[in-house]
């Protein structure tokens, strides 16, 4: 077990380091210049020299980058060229909103995803599998933006219910709750689908090996056979996905967050982006990135959990 997990932190290393390396270079290769975007085409020269001495533009690309990876090691990820206020700051109040709504949606999406995939494998081949797999293949074509409108049609504007967006802050837990709840079930939804289709792929293989029968033989009905036995032996692609769909809920809900007005850590990206703020850009993808890596860690971790074959590897 120690061995395996070794292996995994020495990947977890090994793959941040390339990540690092990667995502400056790309944002390097980004046409258009940070100082002529912040002081406007008609600046002068020197202006625009001094500007990127400043900035440190001038300097050869190893150093600009030893210097880049040498601050986000000691925790400091600069100060945007935009807002003149620390990186880090900004990073950490937007994953305030980001973060909890990614915990969320997963949680909804788990919630749903499990009994219904319990549900069409025990049923297998009947009505109410076919039924339960066509409402999912729905779910996964259903845009998560037009369903989010559409809960706020209903919850926030017929019903009044819940806030048709915007983030109450975390001052106030209940209202800031309610300004989530509506994103989270909007992104939740194509995740559950997904989820539970997987679930039941996974399920229906597991009920065709020796040992199920052998169950099914002692007396075990089909639903206590499938918690009891095969449930834990389909986890693996489960995990898998599971892990997928957090970093995704993490970082690609810049759309919902549009939509609800949330002042998350994809909008941020898109913001730092258009305002040439690269520096806002490279510290954010690498937080992403580094969520990622480690979310991907933590699902080795459980595989090694849920199958003991690979703790003695």
């Amino acid at each position: 077990m120690l061995r395996y997990i070794a292996r995994r932190i020495a990947s977890l290393v090994l793959s941040l380091a390339v990540a690092s390396v990667v995502i400056f270079l790309l944002v390097e290769m980004v046409p258009g210049d940070p100082a002529t975007f912040m002081l406007g085409t008609g600046a002068q020269p020197d202006t625009l020299a001094a500007l990127r001495a400043q900035l440190g533009l001038d300097q050869p690309l190893p150093i600009r980058y030893a210097h880049w990876l040498g601050a986000v090691l000691s925790g400091d990820l600069g100060n945007s060229f935009t807002y003149k206020t620390p990186v880090t700051g900004m990073i950490l109040d937007r994953m305030q909103v980001s973060l909890p709504l990614a915990v969320m949606a997963l949680a909804l999406a788990v919630l749903i995803a499990f009994p219904v995939g319990l549900f069409a494998a025990s049923r297998r081949g009947r009505v109410a599998d076919t039924t339960v797999m066509g409402m999912t293949q729905i779910g996964i074509a259903l845009p998560n933006f037009w369903f989010a409108m559409l809960l706020v049609l209903l919850f926030a504007v017929n019903l009044r219910w819940l806030p048709a967006g915007g983030f109450a802050g975390w001052d106030q837990p209940v209202a800031a709750l309610r300004s989530l709840l509506l994103p989270a079930v909007a992104l939740a939804l194509p995740q559950a689908a997904i989820l539970s289709r997987v679930l039941r792929s996974a399920l229906i293989d597991t009920l065709d090996q020796d040992y199920i029968r052998t169950a099914r033989a002692k007396g075990l009905t089909r639903g206590q056979t499938l918690r009891r036995h095969a449930l834990r032996n389909a986890l693996i692609p489960v995990l898998t996905i599971m892990g997928m769909q957090f970093s995704f809920l993490l970082a690609g809900a810049i759309i919902i967050e549009n939509v609800f007005y949330l002042p998350g850590l994809g909008r941020l990206i898109f913001q730092a982006i258009t305002q040439r703020d690269l520096i806002v850009v490279q510290s954010a993808v690498l937080v992403l990135v580094a969520a990622v890596i480690l979310v991907t860690f933590i699902v080795d971790l459980a595989y090694a959990a849920v199958d003991p074959r690979l703790r003695a590897r």
